[in-house]
Formats: structure tokens, C-alpha cells, sequence
């Protein structure tokens, strides 16, 4: 039974007590290839050493570079980005400009391909979208790191977070496609799109084309459980192969609904507010009357 949010600290969940979790703990280290060795999430003085969440029984990553374990989602994009064979390196955080000059924003990595002279012979994109959380992570964080011995069991009695799976896709992974994916779909280059299983099944159902006809590969992963280290360990769940502008309008384009439904519901606030603006006798015989 799931008691607290917290799902991993610094690499390791709340029950794992063992010497090298402590280890990590104690120094505030990132197991999962950060920049630095340490964890530098939200602050790199005080560290929000929380990986994932629990949220509504199930598990979130709620920072992006938990993706980077054994660095599996880059030679999963290179797979799908270029074929076998190709020689490639993994450049972070490349800035991308549109025709004007502007900024786009950043891309998480730019696979490159590369000659037996070391000249670029192609590239792709990999964009790796975390979840947002709602709710105030970091107090029972604090409360457990005070004293993980006794509250690795915690029952935790405040507010409890929960993935915010909708303004992760708005206000994260939308931007990303339109600005910087129609960019690179321009150029004709492939993008890789990492993303939590989790996360993935609150989008709607995408369009599927085969794998050599694909613009945009979303590489799903989960995170498993090994009992023998109690830990858990990032793995591929699948790949969905899609177009780029398909994908894009199932995503930002909502189901159109009835129009009588929305004028049905103006009427009715209509109604409320004209009551509201009335006499009280008027108010009751227009109810009468609508009712009559």
C-alpha cells in the first residue's frame, strides 16, 4: 500500500536503506548521469532529490534526467533516426533559431552523424518530456530525509501531489512539437520524442504510419522493479512510429462537440442571471411561466 508520494530520492526508493542508496543520499548524487554528480534539481545548494512520484497509485518521472539511466532512450533514438551501422555522438542542449533569427528553445539532444572525416552527414532530434507535478513535493521530502531509518514507511498526512499530466502536454510537450519539431519536420530530419508510459496514455490514440515512413518516433518506457537491489530500472515499453502534422492535430485538435449542448448551457446562465437582476415576484413568476 502506497502511504507517501515519495516513489524515488536520489535513485532509490524510500525502503531501500542499503549503503550505496545511503551513499547517494548523503553526498545528494545523481545516479542517473546528471551534468554534474550531483543532484542540481530546483536547487544546487538544497537539492529536490525526488526522481519520481506516486500519484494516484501509479508511478511519475517527475525529472527529466532520470531518462538518462544507462543512457538507453539515446541509442533507442539513434536506432530509429539513422540506420545501422552509422557512426554518431549525442550533443545536449543545442539551441535552435527560426528563419528570423528568434530563439525556438533548446533541444534536449541533436544525434549527429558523422564521416570518416568527422563531417556531418546527418542528424535528428530527441526531445525528453518529464511531468509537472501539482501539490508541495518537497515537504515530505524533507520530512523523510530527516529521519529515513524510522519514516521509510511514513504514512504522510499532508497534501498529497499528483502528476499533472495536462499542463505537461499544454504547456511542455505541445510548444516543443509545434516550435522546434515543425522546424526540424522542415528540414525533413527525424525527431525522437521520450516519454513515461504514463504519461503517454493520457494522450489521445496517435495515427500510426510504418517505421521507414515515420517523421516522429515516441519511445515509451516504465520503470520496473528489480527485487534483488530494490531498485527501479528504466525500460523500453515501445516505440509508436507516426507522421509529424498527423500526431501534431490528434494532439492540439480537441473533439468537436454539439453546439446545442454549449447554448443549452448559455441559456441556462442566462436564465440564472436574469432570475438574479429580477424582483423577487418577477423572478418567481417567470419560473412559473418557463414551467407552465
Amino acid at each position: 500500500m502506497i502511504t507517501h508520494p515519495l516513489a524515488e530520492i536520489f535513485g532509490f526508493p524510500a525502503n531501500n536503506l542499503s549503503n550505496r542508496a545511503e551513499h547517494y543520499r548523503n553526498n545528494h548524487l545523481c545516479p542517473y548521469n546528471n551534468k554534474v554528480p550531483s543532484c542540481t534539481k530546483s536547487k544546487a545548494k538544497d537539492p529536490l532529490g525526488v526522481c519520481c512520484v506516486f500519484s494516484n497509485g501509479k508511478i511519475a518521472i517527475t525529472c527529466p534526467v532520470r531518462f538518462r539511466e544507462d543512457w538507453i532512450v539515446i541509442s533507442d533514438a539513434a536506432k530509429f533516426i539513422f540506420p545501422s551501422g552509422t557512426r554518431w555522438v549525442a550533443l545536449p542542449e543545442i539551441r535552435l533559431h527560426d528563419g528570423d533569427g528568434q530563439s525556438a528553445g533548446n533541444i534536449d539532444y541533436v544525434l549527429v552523424a558523422y564521416d570518416d572525416k568527422g563531417q556531418i552527414i546527418d542528424f535528428g532530434a530527441v526531445e525528453v518530456q518529464s511531468v509537472y507535478i501539482s501539490g508541495n513535493i518537497r515537504r515530505p521530502f524533507e520530512h523523510y530525509m530527516e529521519d529515513r531509518v524510522n519514516r521509510a514507511q511514513m504514512e504522510w498526512k499532508g497534501m498529497f501531489v499528483r502528476a499533472d499530466y495536462l499542463s505537461s502536454s499544454r504547456k511542455r510537450l505541445i510548444p516543443q512539437i509545434i516550435y522546434k519539431g515543425k522546424i526540424i519536420n522542415a528540414w525533413k530530419k527525424k525527431t525522437a520524442i521520450v516519454l513515461h508510459e504514463n504519461f503517454y496514455k493520457t494522450l489521445p490514440i496517435l495515427p500510426t504510419v510504418e517505421p521507414e515512413n515515420a517523421e516522429v518516433a515516441w519511445l515509451i518506457y516504465g520503470l520496473d522493479l528489480d527485487p534483488a537491489t530494490n531498485q527501479y530500472h528504466l525500460v523500453h515499453r515501445e516505440t509508436v512510429y507516426t507522421g509529424y502534422q498527423a500526431s501534431l492535430d490528434k494532439i492540439t485538435i480537441p473533439p468537436i462537440g454539439e453546439i446545442d449542448e454549449f447554448i443549452n448551457l448559455l441559456q441556462n446562465k442566462l436564465d440564472e442571471k436574469l432570475s438574479e437582476d429580477m424582483p423577487l415576484d418577477e423572478a418567481v413568476s417567470l419560473k412559473d411561466i418557463l414551467s407552465s
